[in-house]
């Protein structure tokens, strides 16, 4: 199983990133699917989830209202839009899964099954 996470990079205050998140090597309409971020010297943290189908989303409260993840599972992709981008966002991003079709949504690092590889966004004031 591999998860490529792209589309980080360095952008100023109220600015906007798109993230992807590539799959391979899964039945990914069959997976959850979302995204962490870890800060220097803080825990890694849940950012955002969809289920294996799209019609579910979660998000973390310090991102509510200006994130927005998506997929498409044709592509076998998950995106994070991310607008009104702050200092605190600053973090490594990383692209997770966990086997779908259960009663609860994805939303803590324990369950996660496969992770990516981070993509570093950095936020500047």
């Amino acid at each position: 199983v591999q998860l490529q996470a792209s589309g980080g990079g360095s952008v100023q205050a109220g600015g906007s990133l798109r993230l992807s998140c590539a799959a391979s090597g899964l039945t990914f309409s069959s997976y959850d699917m979302g995204w962490f971020r870890q800060a220097p010297g803080k825990e890694r943290e849940f950012v955002a989830s969809i289920n294996w189908s799209g019609s579910s989303t979660y998000y973390a409260d310090s991102v509510k209202g200006r994130f927005t993840i998506s997929r498409d599972n044709a592509k076998n992709t998950v995106y994070l839009q991310m607008n009104s981008l702050k200092a605190e966002d600053t973090a490594v991003y990383y692209c997770a899964s966990r086997i779908g079709r259960l009663l609860t949504i994805l939303a803590t690092a324990t369950e996660v099954h496969y992770w990516g590889q981070g993509t570093q966004v950095t936020v500047s004031s």
